[in-house]
């Protein structure tokens, strides 16, 4: 009677393990069927866009180290768009990429390369409710429309505080945790679900925030009646 029970009890936990496994399996195949679709959608969104579509690059992200690649590390940038905007000044560069930090994809990035080369000047424009980065080489500029500003020097940053440069940073939008200026690149972090409609409407702000850039000039020292808050 006894091994029969045992025989019985081992039967449960068989069927139970292989429940289990099988639900597992449908989780990552169902995982996997979103996965495809993204990538199908990202796909034919860099076609109809004339631009190119590449699977990974495990380099790329190594480009930038602020924002929210301060986060968790560079990463690998996946699902990347590779193309150009068509401006009145001429063509700007830009890269759209799942930003995968830890196995985990945690934001798409879009970076909008700018025409002015500023490699040693940094800010970051967080939205409030967001943890700040405790990074010493930063300092709180104050807000920004709806943002909090950081930078790295604050006696360059005449233009950040502009009206025109206030309008367009409220205008990346409230799902945008961050967005900042490295080197020669303006970027920003989106969600995971961001369509390409969003990152279309994302890239346009982009673009514009780098035009207000590119036509100021960063190096100068400004004077106290350029400096520009919300209330003014």
């Amino acid at each position: 009677m006894r091994s029969y029970a045992r025989a019985v009890s081992e039967w449960v936990w068989f069927v139970i393990a292989g429940l289990a496994a099988a639900g597992g399996g449908a989780l990552l195949a169902v995982d996997g069927g979103r996965h495809s679709a993204h990538q199908r959608e990202r796909r034919r969104w860099a076609a109809l866009r004339g631009w190119r579509f590449v699977l990974s690059d495990p380099v790329l992200a190594d480009r930038w180290r602020h924002g929210v690649i301060a986060r968790g590390g560079a990463g690998l940038a996946k699902d990347l768009v590779i193309g150009s905007l068509f401006t009145p000044l001429g063509r700007r560069a830009v890269q759209i990429f799942d930003h995968e930090q830890g196995g985990q994809v945690s934001s798409v990035v879009v970076a909008v390369q700018r025409r002015v080369h500023t490699a040693d000047l940094v800010a970051e424009l967080w939205m409030p409710d967001q943890p700040l980065p405790q990074d010493p080489g930063l300092s709180m500029l104050g807000p920004v429309g709806d943002r909090v500003a950081l930078v790295n020097e604050q006696d360059r940053i005449g233009p950040l505080t502009s009206p025109e440069f206030v309008r367009a940073a409220n205008a990346l939008g409230n799902d945008i945790p961050v967005a900042w200026l490295e080197q020669d690149w303006v970027l920003a972090a989106a969600p995971c679900s961001a369509t390409p409609t969003r990152l279309e409407r994302l890239l346009r702000v982009l673009d514009e925030i780098a035009d207000l850039l590119d036509a100021a000039d960063l190096d100068r020292t400004p004077e106290p009646a350029e400096f520009f808050r919300p209330g003014q």
